[in-house]
């Protein structure tokens, strides 16, 4: 067997069979502090696919960080075959602050796929895409909801795209969606350079939640094994199928008041069932609000105090709604429960 070459990132080269961390420099703060985007990169001895793992593009979506610590820890990676570069924080100011945007008060999300001389944002996009993505076959982007509000773990993927549905069944999280490339996006701009990326959504931001991180720690390994860089041992199977679901819908606030949800995530519901209701301070005027389809509640918000308009319960149409929330169910049974040393 031929032996591989080094992979080369960040000027660094890691040798087949090694692993190491690459601190790739960013900028400099105004104090003089050095600030990097730090890549953890495992190369296999064996040939196989190079698969990135990001998260906290978002700063405030820290599940996808807790998620990528567990994924490194995994007996799973042992002898894998190709190479993982896991980013476990893309964003480090807004993570630094606790904040989804950057200081310049940009969408890291909506810079790709950047520029050299740009803004912060968009030379921080320019330096992960050609550092990461590029040195990619796929990807796997980690978010949340925002602050607030909480997500099913759900994979989203590009509309036809086969060799997306195929991964994203193999990842098996409760509930599949369709959901269209947005500009200036990380998918958009990775795909158009040829680079498949599927994006996992799951818990809330600046919390940890423990069915999103496993669910995140077994599909990440589950694809891989898809692709052919683990064996198989040691990577948790899949109990239920993903549901695909269809169109998604928000219900929002009829009115400002006080909000109390009915159902969580997970929940079925059919046309009529009631989510919640919004009264205001002095219980006067109540309002119901109702589901007008068969689905699933894939978000919710965890505010009970609302504004007019504000988004309550995300819904995804499927006539498997039960189907999904077994899906849901069985995610916690079939992931692997971690030692004490594994998770602190």
């Amino acid at each position: 067997m031929a032996r591989r070459d080094a992979f080369e990132i960040g000027g660094a080269r890691v040798a087949p069979g090694a692993r190491e961390t690459v601190d790739i420099p960013v900028s400099t703060l105004s104090d003089h502090t050095p600030v990097s985007l730090s890549a953890h990169v495992i190369h296999g001895r064996r040939a196989g696919p190079a698969m990135f793992v990001s998260a906290a593009v978002h700063g405030d979506e820290v599940i996808g960080v807790e998620i990528v610590r567990r994924l490194l820890k995994a007996r799973a990676l042992r002898g894998m075959a190709g190479t993982l570069i896991a980013v476990p924080i893309v964003n480090t100011y807004g993570f630094l602050n606790n904040a989804r945007y950057l200081p310049d008060r940009r969408d890291l999300n909506r810079c790709f796929p950047g520029g050299e001389t740009g803004s912060m944002a968009s030379r921080l996009a320019h330096i992960f895409m050609t550092e990461v993505v590029l040195r990619s076959d796929v990807g796997i982007d980690l978010h949340s909801a925002a602050i607030h509000r909480t997500n099913l773990p759900q994979i989203r993927l590009t509309p036809g795209n086969a060799r997306l549905a195929e991964l994203g069944r193999a990842f098996g999280a409760p509930v599949m969606l369709s959901s269209k490339l947005r500009e200036g996006s990380l998918r958009m701009a990775a795909e158009e350079s040829g680079i498949d990326v599927l994006l996992y959504e799951a818990g809330e931001g600046l919390r940890f939640d423990e069915l999103a991180a496993r669910a995140g720690v077994a599909g990440i390994l589950r694809v891989m094994q898809a692709l052919g860089m683990l064996s198989g041992r040691g990577v948790p199977r899949s109990r239920a199928s993903s549901v695909p679901c269809g169109e998604s819908r928000w219900y929002r606030a009829p009115a400002g008041g006080l909000f109390r949800g009915y159902v969580g995530t997970g929940a079925t519901v059919s046309p009529g069932t009631v989510l919640g209701a919004v009264s205001d301070p002095f219980g006067e005027v109540e309002t119901e609000i109702a589901a007008g389809e068969a689905g699933i509640v894939i978000g919710r918000s965890n505010m009970p105090v609302v504004y007019e308009g504000e988004a309550l319960f995300h819904i995804a149409e499927t006539a498997r709604a039960e189907t999904a929330a077994d899906a849901a169910q069985a995610q916690m049974e079939a992931a692997p429960l971690y030692d004490e040393d594994e998770i602190i």
